[in-house]
């Protein structure tokens, strides 16, 4: 049975599960900012998914990159699957633009970090829910 690592339910709002991930948004203001959790159990490593959802796993890595395009057109689309302090297999896909706080930096370890108001926060969730299903 799936569940969501503690930290991450912590650190994010949730947006919506697409067909593979659930879909979360990091509350951190400054950066448009989605992070992908495949819902499969004990999940770790990408390529230790099936072949079959390491597929759908780019899709909706693809799908996200493209709705943070559009909503906030970033200079710059960082992806990564880092996990050393989750060791629950996520993907981060956070949306950069040239002088924001941590420019040209990696946004972790960076220092800077505002988490929404709690209206805001829903508000841009709700917004992101429905643009990942339009863009389906």
């Amino acid at each position: 049975m799936f569940s969501l690592n503690e930290r991450l339910q912590a650190d994010t709002l949730p947006v919506t599960d697409l067909g593979l991930c659930r879909v979360l948004l990091m509350n951190n203001r400054l950066w448009p900012w989605l992070i992908l959790v495949p819902m499969r159990p004990g999940a770790v490593e990408i390529h230790r998914l099936d072949p079959a959802d390491q597929a759908a796993l780019m899709r909706e890595i693809v799908r996200a990159s493209t709705v943070l395009e559009r909503l906030f057109a970033p200079d710059k689309l960082n992806v990564g699957a880092l996990g050393n302090m989750v060791p629950q297999l996520h993907v981060h896909v956070i949306g950069r633009t040239r002088g924001d706080p941590a420019w040209p930096g990696p946004v972790w370890g960076s220092g800077h970090a505002e988490p929404y108001a709690a209206a805001d926060g829903a508000a841009l969730a709700q917004r992101l829910a429905e643009a990942l299903r339009a863009a389906a």
